[in-house]
């Protein structure tokens, strides 16, 4: 494990007031191998998944509580993204065609949630009927983001007289059992394998 990769998961462990001061962005530079097991697990029980409710693509309600009973993954994708997020939402994907539970893509970029972006991103990354979005304003998701440990970083200016927002934010997904519980954590670059491996411990 990467010494940056470790303090990542040191720091989720610890608590939000230590990650705050963290930020694992993307970067095309430099590639690492995909990891071969949870970044982190806990015991059935130990760490209950914090609440949320928002929007999916269609405009309906999404919230973790309507999961109880099934496993969900919770990851968070800039819609807009064109490099790792839909990597890391195929994985997901064909983890569930496999293991069956549900994905819910919490929005990291608030400027890219246009119901067109979001329908078109399923359709072109070639997603499971499992994926919902989960979208809203940067002031409902901050809290979302926050709840997870998830460092969000937006880059704002203008182009030739319009604005243009580069976002950069944590790669990960919790694995959340059905009786809401956090049961492991992946940081991106992980296999469908891994998750699926996790999903079967559940039991």
């Amino acid at each position: 494990m990467s010494a940056k990769r470790l303090l990542w998961v040191l720091v989720l462990l610890v608590g939000p007031g230590t990650a705050a001061g963290l930020l694992v962005l993307r970067s095309s530079s430099q590639a690492s191998p995909s990891a071969s097991a949870p970044a982190a697990t806990w015991a059935a029980g130990e760490r209950p998944a914090p609440a949320f409710r928002l929007r999916d693509q269609n405009g309906t309600a999404v919230s973790l509580a309507a999961y109880r009973g099934r496993p969900v993954l919770v990851t968070f994708i800039d819609p807009l993204c064109r490099d790792y997020c839909p990597l890391e939402a195929k994985v997901l994907s064909d983890a569930v065609a496999r293991q069956p539970a549900a994905i819910v893509a919490v929005s990291a970029n608030p400027y890219g949630n246009a119901a067109a972006n979001l329908r078109q991103d399923i359709v072109k990354w070639r997603l499971t009927s499992a994926f919902r979005w989960a979208v809203g304003s940067r002031a409902q998701l901050s809290p979302v983001w926050d709840a997870y440990h998830v460092q969000v970083l937006v880059l704002s200016k203008t182009v030739a007289g319009v604005r243009v927002h580069q976002v950069a934010h944590t790669e990960a997904a919790y694995l959340i059992d059905g009786a809401g519980h956090e049961r492991a954590l992946f940081v991106w670059p992980y296999t469908a394998d891994t998750v699926v491996h996790a999903l079967k411990s559940l039991g």
